[in-house]
């Protein structure tokens, strides 16, 4: 059955009454004919019945009819062998139920809710220390992995376990440190390792010109001071023999892409050994033990790296190898010439001061007066601020006494934490805000000095649940959809578009209520996709959506495929995100994604691909020639190698792929027990298409396999890494003749390629609902469906350039709007009164006792935000944290010192479940 496209189903609809039709309508008719005899009350298919569902009535019942509309639009009902209707008729059934539901929807939206607060994953952290702090951290070394759901790391982050606050205190205090420049008590060595099979025969991208193999890290020096760089080079199994030494080879030791000093590594002499001769027999010491250098390095960012200076392109006979993977067996390493294992870092030694950084430049926006006469309690209270805020660390304030010098100090602190406050919590920052991290700061100003005063603060903001977390407020009184405030879209629009906090202008216009001016909001999405931050739409986004993520765990069989490599694996991430970038970055059609006719290629990529003409490392854009097979994503290597197994193709993996990321509908899935695909049978014997026909021959496979299989044997013309062929292992011609569930047929990735681009319309609602999904950071529901159709609608003028379909996202309902929860809504006879108790030292305050603490506590024991949360827990989360507690469990109760004079030990309980989170308050210190 072929689905007719929205302007023809329009036009079609125009023949028949919008609303109210009446019993026998043709589209009640075409129901009863073809869907009622399986989805009836009596037999309830799938659990569905829609003999007693009004046609008339299709608002109340939207969810049904939604899960209609889409199997309808992808062909999938009736199911293959069974009568169907012809595409005409399908088709207004499927313009009627859309018009009606989109009606409905317009006369009572329905935004969905959002989570009252979700913790930000390793992504938006990373990037959003970088954008407060002017510091790059390594998210992954700091936090634990985030799980994903609805195909996103970003959906569904609510849980802020004990462990995983631990992990946040030891991470802000590590930051803070870094970022202000702390002391550092002794050296440390941080070590990068080279992937073993990263080819280093060759000049290496981002490498200076000249130089052969290598690596390059980005480092963050805590401090001005000595460090040393040590390169380690790769050797045999357990033995100190250096791979492919057997001449003396130049070693550049790189910092900022520059050599600092060019070391020779010689191949140590041969030995007679006892009872053999002419071994090659390596002293102990192996041959790189003198590839290190100690230099002085300026703090802040650096990169750092190692390369061998290249010896030009004259290779005698036994140094060419047949693969361009480097293999290492038990037998030995089989390089031909040496390669760089790991490069260490090791320092500080002999440390001067904290340094000129970025970071340090982010931060003091001010410091505290040099000179001038001493304060005093009737004179204001004056700071200096230098051009660059990169004045020295170790500068004490002069003046009469130290109360003088204290209270300077403190007004320099003030000034600089009401600027990280405002851009950490995303709002222009209270009094409240910075008296609490003034508290922090004097603690800290009181060990160690200003520097140390302010770090202390930092690390309290860093684990602030304002920063931690992306809270939004049900406002008093709501009892029905309500916009959500310009602060609060603004965190919306920033965490969409750059994975990050909204920067100074964002805030700015958000204070303003400028947001919500249509011309205000679009030239904000214009400016932020503008900027260079929006490249998290690519490596988050894009990434996830289409896979890229699966890249590192593809790991084809060497034997099958002996030259896949990390060299080839990163140049196929690296074509893909280069062309949804180009997509983002020049605004150009969304459908490019499946119609390019360009793509982005090095020599390494295009030898893959057997294309000619592109030499060097460097990836360049390139021009397709007509019917390349090499256009849009199905043609990238990337999306094939994430869809094939270690020793082979899947037609199913792939047919999957397309039908849920590419036309948004997965087959339902497996049931229990399915047996495998027999690999006893060699592909040489049969064809995959002749394997997966034996397979469907089981019953309980057949359904879902005549969904997925069609589609993705149109793609077997591509091997399991993304090479072109046109043979089976067998050497017969390869059958890529295919299908979608909806009957069209089509012959290979040509021919899949067009009935896509038929299904434009379906495409660009699939590609919407997946950015929505992300900007919203919950899955999508039926009642969204409304709002996805309305942006493909209004940006098919335009031809589907990405822009149209990010503006249409940030106006529509579910982006600007929010459902209230009753729980957190106050009532109309007061406010509503969190489930949280204050329990007086001595008390119980484990998870056993959470019915104790469920007694009713007054609204000034707990915080604004704790008010209008709806969770208990999180309720509890926020009291414990905006009070200066630290989280712990009941085994093992630690806290966080409260700044200010000390009062009653309480203790915040969430009344919870057994194994609930407990916040305690004791007077012990930050470990």
């Amino acid at each position: 059955m072929r689905i007719l496209s929205a302007p023809v189903a329009a036009v079609l609809l125009t023949a028949w009454p919008a609303a109210g039709q009446p019993s026998d309508t043709p589209e009640r008719a075409l129901l009863d004919r073809y869907c009622v005899t399986c989805h009836n009350d009596a037999l309830r298919t799938a659990g569905l019945a829609l003999d007693d569902l009004d046609l008339a009535s299709v608002g109340d019942h939207a969810d049904v009819w939604e899960k209609v509309v889409g199997k309808l639009r992808a062909g999938m009902m009736p199911p293959a062998g069974r009568p169907r209707p012809d595409g005409e008729a399908s088709g207004r059934l499927v313009a009627y139920l859309e018009t009606e539901l989109d009606r409905a929807a317009a006369a009572r939206p329905d935004p969905g809710r959002s989570a009252a607060w979700r913790r930000r994953n390793g992504t938006e952290y990373r990037n959003a220390i970088r954008d407060l702090l002017d510091l790059d951290v390594d998210v992954a070394a700091l936090l634990p992995a985030d799980d994903s759901s609805a195909g996103f790391d970003n959906v569904s982050l609510g849980g802020l376990d004990p462990g995983r606050f631990e992990r946040y205190l030891a991470a802000a205090r590590r930051i803070a440190r870094l970022a202000v420049g702390a002391p550092v008590g002794s050296p440390v060595a941080d070590t990068f390792i080279v992937p073993s099979d990263l080819n280093q025969t060759g000049h290496v991208d981002g490498m200076p010109f000249g130089t052969r193999g290598g690596a390059q890290f980005d480092y963050n020096f805590p401090v001005d001071a000595e460090y040393e760089l040590r390169v380690e080079l790769g050797k045999s199994w357990n033995t100190n023999r250096i791979g492919g030494l057997r001449e003396p080879h130049d070693v550049a030791i790189l910092l900022d892409g520059a050599p600092v000093e060019v070391l020779t590594v010689s191949p140590p002499a041969r030995r007679q050994a006892a009872t053999q001769s002419l071994l090659y027999q390596p002293d102990d010491r192996p041959a790189d033990a003198d590839l290190f250098v100690r230099v002085p390095v300026a703090a802040g960012p650096h990169s750092v790296g190692a390369a061998f200076v290249s010896q030009g392109g004259e290779l005698v006979e036994r140094h060419r190898q047949p693969f361009e993977k480097v293999h290492i067996t038990v037998g030995g390493d089989q390089r031909t010439q040496p390669n760089v294992y790991a490069v260490t870092v090791t320092g500080p030694f002999d440390a001067t001061g904290p340094g000129d950084t970025p970071s340090r430049r982010r931060i003091f926006t001010c410091r505290p007066v040099e000179d001038g006469a001493p304060s005093s309690a009737s004179s204001p209270t004056t700071s200096r601020r230098l051009a660059n805020g990169s004045a020295s660390a170790d500068t004490e304030p002069t003046g009469a006494g130290p109360a003088a010098a204290f209270s300077d100090e403190r007004a320099c602190a003030a000034e600089v934490l009401r600027t990280l406050a405002r851009r950490a919590y995303r709002r222009p920052a209270t009094d409240a805000d910075v008296d609490l991290l003034l508290g922090f700061f004097d603690e800290g100003r009181a060990d160690g000095g200003f520097d140390q005063g302010v770090e202390m603060a930092l690390r309290r903001l860093l684990v602030s649940p304002e920063f931690l977390l992306r809270v939004e407020r049900d406002p008093a009184g709501a009892d029905g959809p309500y916009p959500v405030s310009g602060l609060e879209l603004a965190s919306r629009l920033s965490f969409f578009l750059w994975s990050s906090l909204p920067d100074d202008e964002l805030i700015e216009a958000a204070a303003r209520g400028g947001l919500r001016d249509p011309a205000v909001l679009e030239a904000q999405v214009r400016r932020m996709l503008a900027d260079e931050r929006s490249a998290s739409l690519v490596t988050s986004f894009a990434a996830q959506w289409l896979y890229l993520r699966n890249l590192p765990a593809v790991s084809p069989d060497f034997i099958v495929f002996p030259d896949f490599d990390e060299t080839l694996r990163r140049a196929l991430r690296r074509e893909t995100e280069l062309v949804f970038e180009s997509v983002v970055r020049e605004d150009r059609s969304a459908l490019d994604l499946i119609t390019a006719d360009y793509t982005f290629l090095n020599e390494r990529l295009a030898r893959h691909y057997g294309m000619p003409g592109v030499a060097g490392s460097r990836f360049r854009r390139v021009s397709l020639p007509p019917g390349s097979p090499r256009g849009g994503l199905l043609g990238h290597g990337s999306i094939l190698a994430v869809t094939g197994y270690a020793t082979r193709t899947s037609p199913v993996v792939r047919g999957k792929w397309v039908l849920e990321n590419l036309l948004g509908t997965p087959p339902p899935p497996p049931p229990a027990n399915v047996p495998p695909l027999d690999e006893a049978k060699s592909a040489a014997v049969l064809s995959m298409r002749e394997r997966m026909e034996e397979h469907r021959r089981n019953p309980a496979c057949a359904a879902c396999h005549a969904l997925m299989d069609p589609v993705g044997l149109s793609l077997e013309n591509f091997d399991a890494i993304g090479r072109w062929r046109t043979l089976t292992a067998g050497l017969a011609p390869i059958d890529a003749t295919g299908g979608l569930p909806d009957g069209t047929t089509f012959d290979g990735v040509a021919g899949l390629r067009q009935a896509l681009l038929d299904r434009s319309d379906q495409f660009v609602r699939t590609l919407v609902d997946k950015l929505m999904t992300y900007a919203l950071g919950r899955a999508t529901e039926h009642y969204d469906a409304p709002a996805v159709r309305a942006v493909e609608r209004e940006a098919r003028a335009g031809g589907y350039v990405f822009s149209d379909l990010v503006l249409g996202i940030v106006k529509s309902t579910p982006f600007q709007m929010r459902r209230p929860d009753a729980v957190g809504v106050a009532a109309a006879d007061g406010p509503a009164v969190p489930v949280v108790a204050a329990v007086p030292a001595g008390v119980d305050a484990s998870p056993a006792a959470s019915a104790v603490s469920a007694a009713v506590a007054p609204a000034a024991e707990v915080s604004p935000a704790a008010a209008a949360s709806p969770d208990p827990s999180a309720r509890a989360v926020e009291r414990a944290v905006t009070d200066g507690y630290r989280f712990s469990d009941s085994s093992n109760v630690k806290s966080m010192r409260r700044p200010g004079p000390a009062g009653p030990a309480v203790a915040a309980v969430a009344a919870a479940p057994a194994g609930a989170l407990t916040a305690v308050h004791q007077p012990r210190p930050i470990p």
